[in-house]
């Protein structure tokens, strides 16, 4: 699933490109997305685009007296394409801005394209969300007061979205790394002192990963159909059975499964 590096991948992509300017047309090709909104969707034409912005794997286009809200579900990427391109099986809706067209791709239909008027903030998509991990919010203290109340896993609190918005599995499992915590530790335990140590590496395994244009597990592409490779530089994500990498440690990477998804982490540098 696209999580947070990947949408601000995409959004970097495709803000420069359509910002300012006016969507044409709207194409909708199939409607049986997550949450269908194709009406109001299909009004569109005619309103200026002004802004691209993010909320956690949310992506808003600010049309002025509303925004759409689009998420890529598991499997989605959004392209920006000569708007007369032949459509794949799987390009289900277009935003057309003259020549160019926003391209929706989304092969299991788990994405969204839903329009919200007034204060997208307060939309039921958004407002349950928990704080930005990349904002200035987002520090060793706000980590600490999170996990004061949760004797669930760490690993588990990293990522419920309700708490803090976007970090993935593998986003997840890499911070915990290079923090040095093991990733079954009560949240309730991290001392204020590795909390501070965990949030500063939330926020640089998260810049990494959008420097490297985010991880191309399956179907992800950015904005121009590049892949993304912060996959090829992680330290323990999908490496079961190898080497640690960090210097001096002479253990092996090992996985469990939490919550259904993979773990990964170095049982002698991780505590």
């Amino acid at each position: 699933m696209p999580e947070l590096p990947e949408v601000e991948v995409t959004r970097r992509g495709i803000e420069p490109q359509i910002a300012g300017r006016t969507i044409t047309e709207v194409v909708v090709r199939d409607a049986r997305l997550r949450w269908p909104d194709t009406k109001q969707v299909r009004g569109l034409a005619g309103r200026k685009v002004a802004a691209v912005r993010r909320r956690g794997k949310y992506l808003l286009l600010d049309c002025g007296d509303g925004h759409l809200i689009l998420h890529l579900g598991m499997s989605g990427s959004l392209r920006v394409v000569p708007s007369g391109s032949p459509p794949g099986p799987h390009d289900h809706v277009d935003l057309v801005f003259g020549a160019a067209a926003l391209r929706l791709r989304d092969p299991r239909r788990f994405g969204a394209v839903v329009w919200a008027s007034g204060d997208p903030w307060s939309h039921k998509l958004l407002a349950h969300l928990g704080v930005e991990p990349l904002s200035s919010a987002f520090d060793g203290a706000c980590l600490h007061a999170i996990t004061r109340a949760h004797r669930a896993p760490i690993k588990s609190v990293l990522m419920d979205g309700r708490r803090i918005v976007g970090v993935g599995n593998i986003y997840a499992a890499e911070s915990l790394f290079r923090a040095g915590i093991h990733p079954r530790t009560s949240a309730r335990r991290l001392s204020a002192a590795r909390s501070e140590r965990l949030a500063k590496e939330i926020k640089d395994t998260l810049a990494a990963a959008i420097r490297a244009g985010g991880s191309s597990l399956r179907d992800f592409v950015g904005a121009g159909g590049e892949s993304g490779y912060f996959q090829q530089e992680t330290f323990v994500y999908g490496r079961e059975g190898e080497p640690c990498l960090r210097s001096g440690c002479s253990g092996t990477v090992r996985r469990v499964v939490q919550a259904g998804r993979s773990t990964f982490w170095c049982p002698a540098c991780q505590r």
